[in-house]
C-alpha cells in the first residue's frame, strides 16, 4: 500500500485518467472528489462487499414452499449490509402544530 499525505485542494493522479482531489478535511473524516472516465467503476468498499455477497448467494425462486427460505436470505443480507454500513444518529424533526384557522 502506498501512503501519501495530501492537504485540501491537493490531488493524486492514478494512471492517465483518474484524479482524486482532497475537498475537505476534519478531525474524523475526509471528503474526496474522484474524476474518472464513465467506463471506470468507482465504488465504496462496503458497497462492493455487499454486491459480492449478493452475487454469491442468489435469491431462491419465489413460491409458497420457498417463502421461509426467502425471508431468511433477506434477513441475512440485511445483517451483512447493516454490519458494513456505518449508522447515522436519527434526526427528529418537530411535529407541526395544528392550526385552528380554517
Amino acid at each position: 500500500m502506498l501512503i501519501i499525505r495530501r492537504r485540501r485542494g491537493e490531488s493524486i493522479i492514478i494512471g492517465e485518467d483518474v484524479e482524486i482531489e482532497i475537498l475537505e478535511t476534519s478531525p474524523t473524516q475526509v471528503k474526496i472528489g474522484i474524476r474518472a472516465p464513465k467506463d471506470v467503476t468507482v465504488l465504496r468498499s462496503e458497497i462492493r462487499d455487499t454486491r459480492d455477497v449478493n452475487r454469491s448467494s442468489p435469491l431462491p425462486a419465489a413460491g409458497a414452499e420457498n417463502l421461509s427460505q426467502l425471508v431468511e436470505t433477506i434477513r441475512d443480507r440485511a445483517l451483512v449490509a447493516a454490519s458494513t454500513t456505518p449508522t447515522k444518529p436519527a434526526v427528529l424533526s418537530p411535529v407541526p402544530l395544528k392550526s385552528n384557522n380554517p
